[in-house]
């Protein structure tokens, strides 16, 4: 402990508030909440014993910030936002990407569907899953349509809405056509009440009515729909092979238990729906609480901003200031942390794949550090960097014969991709085929809008901006960059031919180690650089080719072109569609429908 951290713990103040840790190069390596800052921040420079992992983390730090807070509740909510912006080493962090489907349906529509969502809202609707681990949505939501014929379709259906024609759906014996009042509101009320009770658990009613359909099918020998019915019948038998023994099927629960050597964590949340086992998904983490019973607290907190929060919670430790964390979700639920009987074995059942994962993880959480945060340590220190390049930009230019310009902006955060604070660029001002020019335009604006301060990744500085190229690409680079005013930024180039590394003004290359995790690093994000700008071109001029094959028909302007593209995907698609396909469009009428057929058959 230096001198700084001793005075500061001297004046610290016992209101509550947020304490945020920093390593020597100003990284914020662990973000923390307490009721009363100076006993809390305390602990951690005492001369306790403490578990590795925290010892670690304060070993490495060097010095500490603090905010005062109004209340625990405002403490929580500041905690929460500083971990999403600096994305601490030593905190959990449940990433922002890919999140698991849902079923939802939406009870308040006169007639129902079945949607895959992955995000889940205070609307009023149902949800049901989550559904991973080998459990399908889109196949279960297939199973749902083989047995109860519920609509597919988005047209809005009402009351007094009656549409042209039933969809092909209708022919195949998918869908009951509520759009043509086939069925009234009341009885495709009670299929709908039938796929909540099979979504709820219940599985007897749709497997025997998809084993009748099957025995139907295979008596009129049409053995193709027969062998359809059977797969979903298979999906069935998925399910019901994740039954509990002695579990009503309405129960929802989730059962959550951490397990720690000390110095790497996990947590394992079993998923229960229904009274089946949906799925377990482990969570690694290096949580530098004092209390194992607070970074299970700090999980629940992150992990039910985005998961439905069910009947039931079961927990590996006690669980404190409940209360505040249902006023931070704005929703309760019972947590058991002293379950018995049946609560007891699922508990169990966490705890040990939770313990057989943290063995295995071990060995993958240490290459992982060595291939980001250990990778950026080295790089500093080969390229004698000011600071540590927590936060890493790289461009690149795609083009063909200097058309369809584009550039992409790719963001590292911490030695990982950061998906969402990607940003692409349509170059506007540079004619024919000038990638020197293309990328000056494009960090021109992104530095604009830095200084503006607009946007929630533009706004935020990198550490270090990463150019693809050597000594040309990084001088005219570097010519923007200083122009700019902006101080705090680093530049260098990564030239492919023997992967070169450039510093501004300095004529000789900083050669790496070939292999080593800090030239790997590099490479990783001028790769992602790289694809993240040819995918966007691919796109564009994807999509211009499309607007051109369509808008050539007679009679089709944007508006008609933007129908046919959400109806059928693609140009092609449209190519392929009959005359009643293309007039079920509402916005085409069938005389068009017929142009359009014609035009592309003439084509072919």
């Amino acid at each position: 402990m230096n001198s700084r951290i001793k005075d500061k713990l001297k004046v610290l103040t016992t209101k509550s508030g947020v304490y945020v840790m920093k390593d020597i190069d100003g990284v914020v390596i662990y973000v923390g909440k307490a009721k009363n800052l100076k006993n809390r921040v305390s602990q951690y420079f005492r001369n306790s014993p403490k578990p590795s992992k925290v010892q670690a983390m304060v070993d490495s730090v060097d010095d500490f910030e603090y905010f005062i807070t109004l209340s625990e509740m405002d403490a929580l909510a500041l905690e929460s936002n500083l971990i999403k912006k600096h994305q601490p080493f030593y905190n959990i962090l449940l990433k922002d990407g890919k999140q698991f489907p849902y079923i939802k349906i939406n009870v308040k529509d006169p007639f129902p569907k079945l949607e895959i969502v992955r995000k889940v809202k205070n609307d009023g609707a149902k949800y049901f899953g989550p559904y991973f681990a080998g459990l399908d949505a889109r196949e279960i939501v297939k199973t749902v349509n083989a047995a109860f014929k519920i609509r597919t379709c988005s047209n809005k259906i009402t009351s007094t809405s009656v549409a042209k024609r039933e969809c092909l759906n209708y022919s195949l014996g998918l869908c009951s056509a509520p759009c043509t009042k086939r069925i009234d509101m009341a009885s495709y009320r009670k299929e709908i009440d039938k796929v909540i009770n099979f979504l709820n658990g219940n599985d007897e009613e749709i497997e025997a009515i998809l084993l009748n359909k099957m025995e139907k099918a295979s008596a009129n020998e049409n053995f193709e729909h027969a062998i359809l019915l059977r797969d979903r019948l298979k999906m069935i038998s998925k399910l019901k092979q994740r039954i509990v023994a002695n579990l009503p099927k309405d129960v929802n629960k989730d059962v959550i238990a951490y397990q720690t050597d000390g110095l790497s964590g996990v947590i394992t949340a079993m998923i229960v729906r229904g009274g089946k086992i949906l799925g377990v998904m482990n969570y690694p983490c290096s949580d530098c609480e004092l209390e194992e019973s607070q970074t299970l607290f700090n999980f629940l907190m992150q992990y039910y901003q985005k998961m439905i929060l069910p009947h039931e919670v079961i927990v590996s430790h006690q669980i404190p200031d409940q209360e505040l964390l249902f006023d931070f979700l704005g929703k309760k639920t019972n947590i058991i942390s002293n379950p018995h009987a049946i609560n007891k074995n699922l508990l169990d059942m966490a705890k040990d794949n939770a313990r057989e994962y943290l063995e295995k993880h071990i060995e993958k959480s240490q290459l992982k550090y060595n291939n980001t945060l250990g990778a950026l340590k080295v790089l500093k220190e080969k390229l004698n960097l000011e600071k540590l390049p927590m936060r890493m930009e790289c461009y690149d230019i795609s083009n063909i014969s200097g058309t369809n310009k584009v550039c992409s902006m790719v963001v590292f955060k911490g030695g990982e991709p950061s998906k969402k604070d990607y940003r692409k660029f349509k170059i506007k001002t540079v004619k024919g085929s000038n990638d020197f020019a293309s990328l000056a335009e494009a960090l021109t604006r992104r530095l604009k809008r830095l200084k503006q301060g607009e946007g929630e990744s533009f706004k935020e500085k990198p550490d270090l901006l990463v150019i693809d190229g050597g000594k040309g690409q990084l001088s005219s680079t570097w010519e923007i960059l200083q122009s700019s005013g902006i101080e705090g930024i680093e530049m260098i180039s990564l030239a492919k031919r023997i992967e070169e590394v450039f510093k501004p003004e300095c004529s000789t290359p900083i050669l790496l180690k070939p292999g080593s995790a800090e030239l790997r690093l590099l490479q990783r994000i001028r790769d992602e650089a790289h694809r993240f700008a040819i995918t966007f071109h691919r796109d564009i001029r994807t999509k211009k080719q499309t607007e051109s094959t369509l808008e050539n028909i007679p009679g089709v302007g944007e508006k008609k072109r933007d129908a046919l593209l959400k109806a059928f995907g693609t140009s092609e698609e449209v190519s392929k569609a009959s005359i009643e396909q293309l007039s079920s469009v509402k916005e085409i009428p069938i005389s068009l429908a017929i142009k359009i057929h014609e035009y592309f058959n003439k084509k072919d």
